[in-house]
């Protein structure tokens, strides 16, 4: 009996061993080892950290990914350059699903004859985590010209605890500001788990969740309560919470108002393709707030409804990933160019 156990482990032992090293061969995400190298309330990578980036069990859109000497994912080293543009905001500005040249940045930076164009995205993030880069960039490099990608989701994950948070968030019940930072896991065997391809393929490609999983068990173990009411969102509390939000962000930036903000504010893509689109109340307040405040705004939803109207190509990246793509990157570019005027040319 012992024999047979020792060989059962031992054969579970060596089917681990092989699934490690064909995995490796595989262009499976490695770490990523984010931090608060920079700023105490910026998360990046580490300066020219090199790692992979792919997407689901089939390993699609795998990128190998650089990070620049401040810890970004961009094309070029950030220094000192008055004429620099900084494009803020969260996955949508890193575009680590594309190749390079696709990026909403690489593009932008192509369209302005080589203008320097820093990329400081920052996945996972929202509005006012976004306030805290322009401080950073205008203290560090003094730049004058930001760009500022709004995504739809951004104004409520400002609310602390809605996992998209690297620093700065709003209390959601008291409104009131608060730090709310990533903690990563340092332990010993976290650290070798980060170095195997095998844990990374379940966890980041599988995105097996453990907790999850016995949350799951336990809710199949325990019977929920009959006639349990569901829980409905409260749109008077949703709208509290949006305006402070929108209030807290352009508080936040007044320090920085004689520099140029355009904000490049993103819509409900899947609506548009069903033609079922209607006003979103706390992104319509946010472009109205922007035009007062003197920003330009660059209102995605007219732009994108127009090509898919017209029939044309779809704007995301796939059916599974609906970020921004090469067309729809370089749709917004071209709107930015044309109508740029003095931001573009100060």
């Amino acid at each position: 009996m012992a024999s047979k156990i020792a060989a059962m482990f031992g054969g579970g032992v060596v089917l681990l061993l092989v699934l490690e090293l064909l995995l490796r061969c595989l262009p499976v995400s490695t770490a990523t080892q984010t931090g608060y190298r920079i700023d105490p309330n910026i998360l990046t990578y580490p300066p020219e950290h090199n790692f992979t980036t792919s997407f689901g069990w089939a390993l699609e859109r795998a990128q190998r990914q650089h990070a620049n000497n401040f810890g970004f994912v961009a094309d070029r080293d950030f220094v000192s350059d008055p004429h620099a543009i900084a494009v803020i905001g969260d996955s949508y500005v890193e575009g680590s699903m594309l190749p390079p040249p696709e990026r909403l940045a690489s593009q932008l930076e192509l369209a302005l004859h080589g203008r320097p164009v820093f990329a400081m995205g920052g996945p996972g993030s929202s509005l006012l985590d976004y306030v805290e880069r322009v401080r950073f960039a205008n203290s560090q490099w003094a730049l004058r010209n930001f760009f500022i990608v709004v995504e739809r989701g951004d104004i409520m994950q400002s609310l602390c605890g809605s996992g998209n948070v690297h620093a700065a968030c709003l209390d959601r019940t008291t409104l009131q500001p608060r730090l709310e930072h990533i903690q990563a896991k340092q332990d010993a065997a976290t650290n070798l788990l980060r170095h195997s391809a095998l844990a990374q393929y379940f966890f980041t490609q599988l995105r097996v969740n453990p907790q999850q999983l016995v949350a799951r068990v336990a809710s199949l173990l325990v019977p929920k309560p009959v006639g349990a009411p569901p829980t409905v969102t409260d749109a008077g509390v949703a709208e509290r919470q949006s305006n402070a939000v929108i209030r807290a962000f352009f508080e936040r930036l007044e320090p920085y108002k004689d520099r140029h903000f355009t904000f490049v504010v993103g819509c409900d893509m899947a609506a548009l393709r069903t033609g079922r689109a209607s006003p979103d109340p706390a992104r319509v307040q946010f472009m109205e707030r922007a035009r007062s405040w003197g920003a330009r705004v660059v209102d995605t939803e007219p732009l994108f409804a127009t090509h898919l109207n017209a029939g044309g190509l779809s704007l995301q990246v796939s059916p599974r990933d609906g970020h921004w793509n090469r067309l729809s990157n370089g749709m917004i570019v071209d709107s930015i160019v044309a109508g740029g005027g003095g931001v573009l040319t100060d």
